[in-house]
C-alpha cells in the first residue's frame, strides 16, 4: 500500500506540490493569518487542485469531507513543537500525536510528516525528534504509510521567530540523517545559494526531496526560487504562507503547479495569479 499512497501524492510528472495548512498546530498567533477559517481556506486550495494538502488531525476531516474523487491527497502532520515563539519558552519540546500512523490510516492519509529539528544549544529537542522518527518508522512499514521527514536547521529565535538557517553544511548532514533513519520523502529547506541545492538532492540518496517555502516573500521571488529549485533536481515543494497568505491563494497554487509539473517559465506561471 505504500506505493499506492505515493502514487496518490505524486503527479504523473513524478513531482508533488503539497500545500501546508498545518500552522495552527504550533500555538503561534502569527501563523494564523489567512487560515482563521480553516474550512474556507481548505476549500479554496482544494479547488485549485494541488497534489496534496498538509493538515493536523483536527482539521484533516474538513479536506476528506469534500465530495468527489479528485480532492488533493492528505499529508498528516504528526508532531507539535513549541519552538516558534519569540521569546522562546523556558522549556522546549517536540511531542508526537498518539498512535500517529493509525490516525493517518483512519483519516485516509497518503503520507505522514514529522520534524527532525536542529536548534542551537537545544539537544533535548533534537533527541525528542529522533525518537519521534524512530517510533514512526516501523509503524509506517507495518501499515504501508509513506514517512515524510522534515529536517530543519534553525537559527537562534532571539533574532526573530521561525528563523531558518540556510547554511548548506548544516543542512546536508541532517538531510542525510533523515534518509538513514528511514524517510521515504525528505522535506527540506532551501539553502542560501539555490544553485547548490543539487547537493541536498544528492545527499538524500535517491529519495524525493520536497522544498519548504518558509516565510512570506514576493510573488516574483517565490516563483523564481521554485523554478531554480526544480532545475536543481527537487521533486516538488511544500509551501504554506506563500500560498495561504496570498491575496489569490488559488491562483498562486495554479502558478506553482505549472512550474512543478509543466516546467512553465516564471512568466507563464505568473499568468495564473492575475
Amino acid at each position: 500500500m505504500k506505493s499506492a499512497r505515493l502514487n496518490r501524492l505524486f503527479g504523473v510528472s513524478g513531482n508533488c506540490f503539497d500545500v501546508a495548512i498545518d500552522h495552527g498546530m504550533f500555538n503561534e498567533r502569527t501563523f494564523l493569518a489567512g487560515i482563521e477559517n480553516m474550512k474556507t481556506a481548505i476549500e479554496v486550495i482544494a479547488q485549485a487542485a494541488p497534489d496534496a494538502i498538509q493538515l493536523p488531525p483536527g482539521t484533516a476531516p474538513l479536506l476528506q469531507a469534500i465530495p468527489g474523487k479528485h480532492r488533493p491527497a492528505l499529508v498528516l502532520r504528526t508532531d507539535i513543537a513549541n519552538i516558534y515563539g519569540n521569546p522562546l519558552p523556558s522549556q522546549l519540546f517536540s511531542e508526537m500525536i498518539d498512535r500517529a500512523v493509525e490516525q493517518g490510516v483512519s483519516l485516509d492519509a497518503a503520507c505522514v510528516v514529522v520534524n527532525l529539528l536542529m536548534l542551537p544549544d537545544q539537544p533535548e529537542v533534537y533527541r525528542a525528534c529522533v525518537r519521534n522518527v524512530n517510533s514512526l518508522k516501523r509503524e509506517c512499514e507495518i501499515y504501508g504509510m509513506p514517512l515524510m521527514v522534515e529536517p530543519l536547521v534553525m537559527q537562534d529565535n532571539s533574532k526573530g521567530a521561525y528563523m531558518v538557517d540556510g547554511a548548506i553544511d548544516k543542512i546536508l548532514p541532517l538531510v542525510r540523517q533523515a534518509a538513514e533513519l528511514g524517510a521515504d520523502i525528505i522535506k527540506a529547506d532551501p539553502c542560501d545559494n539555490v544553485e547548490e541545492y543539487h547537493r541536498v538532492v544528492e545527499i538524500a540518496q535517491g529519495l524525493p526531496v520536497l522544498v519548504r517555502g518558509g516565510g512570506r516573500v514576493s510573488d516574483q521571488e517565490i516563483l523564481i526560487r521554485t523554478k531554480q529549485l526544480m532545475e536543481q533536481g527537487a521533486r516538488g515543494i511544500v509551501y504554506g504562507r506563500n500560498v495561504i497568505q496570498h491575496h489569490n491563494p488559488g491562483g498562486m497554487t495554479k502558478a506553482l503547479m505549472a512550474i512543478v509539473h509543466d516546467k512553465a517559465s516564471v512568466e507563464q506561471a505568473s499568468l495564473h495569479i492575475g
